[in-house]
Order: C-alpha cells, then sequence, then structure tokens
C-alpha cells in the first residue's frame, strides 16, 4: 500500500511539473519595472544560503549524541527534512504561510500553488526591496528546521518512514498557520502586534512542544541512554549552527541594514553569554566543564535570541542568553527525573530558550531599536501591553502546537506505527531502517 501511494505523489509531481504551463497561469508582469536594491538582493541570497547549512549543522549536533547504532538515522532526519519540506513548500506550503489571509489564520494556498506568481519581478509587502521569490525562498528554510529540530526528542526509537509522514502533517497543520498568524500582515499575531523577529514561536516553541508531544507518545527507549557517538559531531554541529544563525536573525531584516547589523550583534552576544552561563552553572553545581554543555549553552542562546534579535540592545541580548541558558540549563536536570525521555533534550532547550526569549522580548524592546516596536515598547521601558501579547501568544502557541502535535502523532500511529520493534530497537536505526551503519 505504501509503495502504491508513494508512486502516486511521484507520478502527480512528475505529471504536473512536466505540464505546469497548462495548469498554471503566468504571474503578470508590474506595470513598471521593480527596481530592487542589489545590496539587499545579494545580502539574502547569501542569508538564506546561511540558514539552510543549519540544517545539516543541527544533523551533525544531534547525530554526535546519540548512540553510534543511531548516527546515520538520526542524520539523515535532518537531510530528509531537506528534501520533503523544500518540495512541500513550493507545491502548497508557502501559500498557506503567506498567500491571502483566511480569517487572520491561515493562508489561501490556491494563487501560489508550484510558486505561481512567486517570480522574480515583484516583491513582498513587507520585503520590498528583494524579488518576490528570494523572500519565499528565504522563508522555505525555516520551514525545512523545524521539523529536523523535532527529531531529537524520539531518537533512536522511531520508524523512518512515520516520521515523514508526521513531518508532512506537520508543516501543513502547525508549522503554516503559525507562520501565517505571526508574520502575515493580516495574521492574528501580527495584528495583536506580537514580536517574533525570527521565529521564537514559529520555530522554536512550535518545535519543542511537538517533540515533547512526540517523547511522551512513543515513550521511553528500551534500552539504557547511551553514550554520545561523536562529540567531536556535536562542536561541529554547534559551529555550523552558530554560522547559518546570521543568516536565520541577521537575514530577517530582508535587507542589507543597520537592523540586521543590530540582529547579528545580538546574536552574537547571546550565544556567547548563554555559553559561558551553561558551563560556570555546571561548574557551580559541581560538574565538569564539558564540550557538550558549552555547545547546548550556545545553542540554547542562539534560541533565545532569536524572537528578540532585532529589538533588543547588545547588552539585553547578552542577558537574554545568559539567563535563558541557566532556565534551561535547570529543567533539563529537572527533565531528567522525570519519566519523559526528550532523547536530546528538544524541549527543555528549544521549547523552554523560545518561550524565555518570547517573554524577554516583551521586556526589552526597544522603539529605538526598531521603529517597528512602536510606543508599546517593553516592559523594562514602563508598559505592559506588549508583554500582555508576548503571553498571550505564549500560551496559544503552545496549546496549539502540543495538542495539534499529540493528535498528528496519533494518527500517524493509526496510519502505521510510530515506533521499531524492540528488536528493531536493540540492532540500531541505522541497520533496522536504513540498512547502513559508520
Amino acid at each position: 500500500m505504501r509503495k502504491i501511494i508513494l508512486s502516486v505523489i511521484l507520478i502527480t509531481i512528475l505529471v504536473f511539473t512536466l505540464f505546469s504551463n497548462y495548469f498554471l497561469t503566468d504571474s503578470p508582469a508590474p506595470a513598471e519595472a521593480v527596481k530592487f536594491d542589489t545590496g539587499d538582493t545579494a545580502w539574502m541570497i547569501v542569508a538564506t544560503a546561511l540558514v539552510l547549512i543549519m540544517t545539516p549543522g543541527l544533523g551533525f549536533f544531534y547525530g554526535g549524541m546519540v548512540g553510534k547504532k543511531n548516527v546515520i538515522s538520526t542524520m539523515l532526519q535532518s537531510f530528509m527534512a531537506m528534501i520533503i519540506v523544500t518540495v512541500l513548500w513550493v507545491v502548497i506550503a508557502f501559500g498557506l504561510s503567506f498567500g491571502p489571509t483566511i480569517g487572520g489564520v491561515i493562508g489561501n494556498p490556491i494563487p501560489n500553488l508550484f510558486f505561481q506568481g512567486v517570480g522574480t519581478n515583484t516583491s513582498w509587502s513587507l520585503a520590498p526591496t528583494i524579488p518576490f521569490m528570494l523572500f519565499a525562498l528565504f522563508q522555505a528554510k525555516f520551514a525545512i528546521i523545524t521539523p529536523a529540530l523535532i527529531t531529537g526528542a524520539f531518537a533512536e526509537r522511531i520508524r523512518f518512514w512515520a516520521y515523514l509522514l508526521f513531518m508532512v502533517l506537520f508543516i501543513l497543520l502547525v508549522y503554516t498557520p503559525l507562520a501565517h498568524m505571526t508574520w502575515h500582515p493580516d495574521g492574528i499575531f501580527f495584528k495583536m502586534g506580537v514580536l517574533d523577529f525570527a521565529g521564537g514561536t514559529v520555530v522554536h516553541m512550535s518545535a519543542g512542544w511537538a517533540a515533547l508531544a512526540g517523547a511522551i507518545f512513543l515513550g521511553k527507549r528500551k534500552a539504557q541512554k547511551p553514550n554520545p557517538a561523536r562529540i567531536t559531531y556535536v562542536l561541529l554541529g554547534t559551529g555550523l549552527l552558530w554560522f547559518g544563525w546570521f543568516g536565520f536573525n541577521a537575514g530577517s531584516a530582508l535587507g542589507s541594514n543597520g537592523l540586521a547589523v543590530q540582529a547579528l550583534g545580538t546574536t552574537t552576544v547571546a550565544a556567547a553569554a548563554a555559553g559561558m552561563a551553561w558551563v560556570f552553572l555546571d561548574k557551580i553545581l559541581g560538574h565538569k566543564l564539558s564540550a557538550m554543555g558549552a555547545c547546548i549553552g550556545v545553542v540554547v542562546g542562539l534560541v533565545a535570541i532569536t524572537p528578540a534579535a532585532g529589538f533588543v540592545s547588545i547588552p539585553h541580548g547578552m542577558f537574554i542568553g545568559a539567563f535563558a541558558s541557566i532556565v534551561s540549563n535547570l529543567v533539563v536536570r529537572s527533565f531528567h527525573k522525570l519519566k519523559i525521555d526528550d532523547a536530546l533534550d528538544v524541549f527543555a532547550c528549544h521549547g523552554v530558550g523560545g518561550m524565555v526569549g518570547m517573554l524577554l522580548t516583551g521586556v526589552f524592546a526597544s522603539k529605538s531599536i526598531n521603529s517597528v516596536v512602536g510606543d508599546n515598547q517593553g516592559l523594562i521601558f514602563g508598559d505592559a501591553t506588549l508583554f500582555i501579547n508576548q503571553l498571550t501568544a505564549l500560551v496559544i502557541v503552545s496549546i496549539f502546537a502540543f495538542v495539534g502535535s499529540y493528535f498528528l502523532f496519533f494518527i500517524v500511529n493509526k496510519i502505521t506505527p510510530l515506533r521499531v520493534s524492540e528488536e528493531k530497537e536493540e540492532l540500531g536505526l541505522d541497520i533496522s531502517q536504513h540498512g547502513e551503519f559508520l
């Protein structure tokens, strides 16, 4: 049955793309030639590539943390996100995220099916200096990494085909509504005044809560937690993530300008402060200063600064990174005492980091940094409006992402079992799922 479904999907895509000139209409040329800023365009091409490199970086980051029998499978989950989500984004998901609004919750995908109307001679309303297609491709990279982030929670025990099905449903039913509500000018959160510069809610909170739902639904691994396979992979992955995150955050300025520089600066200091705070706290609590701890701390800082990167000052960015690192470190230690097997602490790092960053955006956002903030500045400037909006969105997103993801795990499990058998789990997913090994 699976082979039939896959064959139908593949043939449909081949036929549709081969004869697209019969199915789709060309986007009309603008009345006047659009003059794009070449500097902005060049920077956004680079930023798009930087965000993409984060996903293989995540593959190394996660792959180094799991046992030796599951390295290939774990890394491949990230690479398959690049493959599957790219196609899905072009076919329908971009339209669901940024198409004409339907109630401020989701976009109408029809005008942008297969990137119809997403050309190089028009622009997006909030990115007028770059081609519309470049904006769409930049946003694709955010969609790619989000389901890849989730994989760390159910590492070493999920069936690969079940993961692919969940990934497709998650993008269509969880990610795209959040992207539309947060980043589309007619989205509910956007109109509320909720601030999310580069994806604290859309990417990290949604992935964190989905990870928690997956860890609960799949249950604990049968074997004891293995030793990390390659800590050098974790170091390499962290370097790639930090490098790519400059495209993630500074690229979200959607231009080569001072705001991009500000976001680059806050991203730099938040990551460094978070890494320092993590290893210092480990030492205070009586543990050795470890490479794993330094790497995890850096990533938590990058997560936490993401929603705030273009709204806060450098010192406040440093505080956000350090504070989020301390909170996540303590949550990781608390979670290890529970029976929830979030294998790579995705919720404690990405979910909690995203929530801390979201709330602290409501504390430190300043109109002197970004005029978009307006008069509803952060709590530290004496106005609670933005903080309340951030808190409201946090609660809504948390409930939506967790409940929606748990429901998707339930549906996928009805279609095809999510967990591998005990024998295959013992054998390792590299061999049992892919017939490959290190």
